[in-house]
């Protein structure tokens, strides 16, 4: 079975850099599907080399600490992960000071919606559960509209700015 990624994500998740968005991947798939999938889309560290890969045993026995140092990196991939597992490193995550954005599709991902500061479920091939619980729902389950959603989102933000300090000024005068 191959289910190979769209197109378009490889360019996106090279645009995510650019835009110093980390991309970590957190999946109950085993490791070698998981090292597969982040080599397919481009997904490597400033080095060109292949993320580090903590599975379940591993992340089982590392501290907090450890965890959250291994998070600092630019890139990183968990497998065979359980629910609470992914709840935990995003919980950890936002204990760093990082905003946090997750993807699901499945039931096992409704926690870590829920918990990150954006949850977003797959429209077409998401449960009706993570559609709930998220904050919002990819209707095309596509990976690149949350790139092309960042890039116009931090534009609007920064017209506003720029709009409030032009108003400020003048109307200050």
């Amino acid at each position: 079975m191959v289910d190979p990624p769209r197109d378009e994500v490889p360019q996106a998740v090279q645009d995510a850099f650019n835009a110093h968005i980390r991309i970590i991947i957190i999946t109950g798939d085993n490791e070698i599907t998981a090292r597969a999938i982040a080599k397919n889309i481009g997904l490597v560290n400033a080095d060109n080399s292949v993320p580090e890969i903590i599975n379940q045993q591993k992340l089982g026995t590392m501290s907090d600490e450890e965890i959250k140092k291994s998070l600092l990196q630019r890139t990183l991939v968990f497998s065979r992960v359980s629910p609470d597992d992914k709840l935990k490193i995003v919980t950890l995550l936002k204990e760093m000071g990082e905003v946090v954005a997750v993807t699901g599709d499945g039931v096992n991902d409704t926690l870590s919606l829920k918990k990150a500061d954006i949850g977003v479920a797959m429209g077409q091939t998401g449960s009706k559960v993570d559609q709930e619980a998220a904050a919002m729902v990819l209707l095309n389950d596509d990976f690149s509209t949350i790139v092309k959603a960042i890039k116009e989102g931090r534009t609007v933000f920064n017209n506003i700015s720029k709009n409030v300090v032009a108003t400020l000024a003048s109307n200050t005068a």
